[in-house]
């Protein structure tokens, strides 16, 4: 599934991969949209309607991934009222145990999320997956969602590594289809990124299903560039 050989240097993303994508997909789809309903005095079903078409036209962009752009938007503290559902903040199977594996092998491992800062932090204090990392990095540091190829160009002048001794591990198939044209080297798909929702189509993407099946081997020599 993965030549090791040839990575130095694993980039992970965090919503969906290392964490269970439940959390984010309950809190758009079902909770902000009731808080929403009772604040405009509407059915949760007219919420959800008119919502999902704002979500719509965002996605993919940093928009859709920005919590000051949102509250702005529907007029309340969206980081806010995220706090009222960290319970359901959790890492994935043997998420941890393969980032003491990516360390522990002589390997870089770099947090790379499209997650806005403010949510980040609050995933961080729930989790505590920070201290496995050697970089962490929030798109909105650059302005640039990770579906646009050039956030690989800048990720790697900002936190050096050799794209093609990289390997990327995410959810998003519009992200892994960037990380491709913009010459990472190898990548792999989540095919459950929600533990109560169905497998994912990774298309043409490997699908990872469990970190516990691909823990690296020791980094005996630095590989050459």
């Amino acid at each position: 599934m993965i030549d090791w050989n040839k990575i130095d240097t694993v980039l992970l993303d965090m919503d969906g991969t290392l964490l269970d994508l439940y959390f984010d997909n309950h809190f758009w789809l079902e909770y902000l949209p009731k808080h929403f309903a009772k604040l405009n005095d509407i059915s949760e079903d007219s919420a959800k309607s008119q919502l999902y078409e704002r979500f719509k036209a965002h996605q993919g962009t940093l928009n859709w991934y920005c919590l000051d752009f949102w509250s702005e938007q529907l007029n309340f503290d969206v980081a806010q009222l995220k706090q009222d559902v960290k319970h359901l903040i959790a890492t994935r199977p043997y998420a941890i145990e393969f980032l003491e594996n990516i360390r522990g092998s002589g390997r870089r491992a770099f947090l790379v999320t499209n997650a806005h800062r403010k949510v980040l932090e609050l995933k961080i204090a729930e989790t505590g997956i920070d201290v496995h990392f050697d970089t962490i990095v929030s798109s909105h540091d650059f302005g640039l969602p990770k579906e646009d190829p050039l956030f690989w160009d800048v990720l790697a002048r900002e936190a050096p590594f050799r794209e093609k001794n990289a390997l990327l591990i995410d959810d998003s198939l519009p992200v892994l289809r960037s990380a491709r044209t913009a010459g990472i080297g190898q990548t792999l798909a989540i095919l459950k990124p929600d533990s109560k929702a169905p497998d994912n189509d990774t298309e043409d993407f490997v699908a990872l299903d469990c970190f516990s099946s691909i823990m690296p081997p020791p980094l005996r020599q630095p590989i050459l560039a």
